[in-house]
């Protein structure tokens, strides 16, 4: 066996055996090397190691940590005694909703109707679908042309045929530098690099997109950004969609956020012929039953429509006719207004319990981003909410570089009942006023 294996074993079961902890920061390399009597280059690989394994994190400047364990089976906060509050999945599903979805479908019960919804559908879908959605996506100053929208099975697959009709396998695309996690999995089975771009309080720099030399295309998240909670001004918009046209690069514009905020027309209206919108009705109505939208520019509509075929990501046509039904009887208008008002509560919540610490959040958001006090980080942080039977994700998993991983956490609010999730946030505010060797479950 290798030495930096076996090393990286005899560290493992150090860990397993609690005699190094999360939290515990290890030697430098230099020093770990000559401790050891091995080379440099060996004591980088065991590190290496450790850190393939998900058993440490190394962090820019800082050095590299024990991770932490795995959550507790036995959560202490959530009643019953296994329940866990899910801070880490967005998801919607108010109590009135059922009722509302179920009185659009029970025409599609009859026997004809459902024979009919049974059969394939292409990417273009229907014309009635089509236009229903063009209608739900127009905002002021931008209304999609029903010709160039295309239907995706959910608004992932819309972002994975955007990205497989711009970018070839191995080259590069641009992305904010805490950007949708899923994306990162996206660009792996694609093929593709990902190039993270600085980002300011009004989101991706223009200059960033400019100076990241050869792009492809660019994924980005304008409007209510996952997880900051940001919002381009216009001004922004309108000096990304320059930069993008001065470049010849195509945008992927994820809008799955953008029905919670009034807000500035989509980047695709500042530069229509560089841009792609991906949506979907995931947050809007459920993940359970959705369908997921790309509108393309003329030029490019059919590399999406290929796209989408070849990767097997078109929208069923039964969750299609519901959608339609949805969309034209005013269903899913109602939903997103109940789910504007009740983000807008949670986020109230947000600033009742945790006012006194660094948290970034937009008011009608369903996330924030919380910048964590001194001497907590987020893998210590993420573990002991876990053993409080809180969920929430550690801001490493919105990085493409994982050195590069901030000390913060985002909290996903729309899952929890009210008062479960105001429980939670007043767990966790006590937690990040504790000291981390507090914490520790005996």
């Amino acid at each position: 066996m290798d030495d930096y294996r076996r090393i990286a074993d005899a560290l493992a079961a150090e860990i397993a055996a609690g005699r190094l902890r999360p939290g515990d920061r290890l030697p430098p390399q230099r020093q770990f090397a000559r401790r050891h009597g091995i080379a440099g280059s060996t004591a980088a690989r065991v590190y290496g190691e450790l850190v393939r394994r998900g058993l440490a994190v190394g962090e820019v400047g800082r050095g590299t940590f024990i991770r932490a364990a795995a959550p507790s089976s036995e959560p202490a906060l959530a009643e019953p005694a296994r329940a866990r509050v899910d801070l880490e999945l967005n998801f919607s599903l108010p109590p009135e909703q059922p009722a509302l979805l179920a009185r659009s479908l029970g025409g599609m019960l009859r026997p004809d109707v459902l024979a009919d919804a049974l059969t394939p559908m292409g990417a273009a879908g229907t014309r009635a679908a089509r236009e229903a959605a063009a209608a739900m996506l127009s905002r002021p100053g931008w209304s999609p042309d029903p010709g160039r929208l295309l239907l995706a099975g959910n608004g992932r697959q819309a972002i994975a045929a955007a990205l497989a009709a711009l970018v070839p396998a191995g080259e590069r695309v641009g992305v904010e530098e805490l950007t949708y996690p899923l994306v990162k999995g996206i660009a792996a089975r694609l093929g593709l690099t990902l190039v993270p771009l600085a980002m300011d309080e009004c989101g991706v720099l223009p200059e960033a997109i400019r100076s990241a030399g050869p792009l492809r295309a660019v994924y980005l998240q304008p409007t209510l950004h996952n997880p900051l909670g940001v919002t381009m001004p216009e001004r922004r918009r309108s000096e990304v969609a320059a930069a993008l046209r001065d470049l010849g690069i195509h945008a992927v514009e994820d809008g799955i956020y953008a029905f919670l905020r009034d807000g500035p027309p989509p980047l695709a209206a500042f530069a229509p012929d560089q841009v792609i919108v991906a949506d979907s009705l995931s947050k809007r109505v459920a993940p359970g039953l959705t369908v997921g939208f790309a509108v393309a520019p003329e030029a490019i509509g059919d590399r999406v429509a290929s796209a989408l075929r070849s990767g097997g990501w078109t929208a069923p046509r039964f969750a299609v006719e519901a959608a339609t039904r949805w969309l034209t009887d005013g269903t899913v208008a109602a939903l997103q207004e109940i789910k504007r008002r009740d983000a807008a509560a949670r986020q109230r919540l947000v600033r009742e319990h945790l006012a006194e610490f660094a948290v970034e959040a937009d008011p009608q958001a369903f996330h924030c981003w919380w910048r964590l006090p001194a001497p907590w980080r987020a893998d210590t942080f993420v573990a002991a909410a876990a053993r409080r039977g809180i969920a929430v994700t550690p801001g490493a998993a919105f990085t493409v570089v994982a050195a590069h991983a901030p000390n913060a956490v985002r909290l996903a609010l729309s899952a929890p009942p009210p008062d479960t999730l105001a429980r939670a946030l007043a767990a966790l505010a006590a937690l990040a006023r504790s000291a981390p060797e507090d914490t520790e479950i005996e």
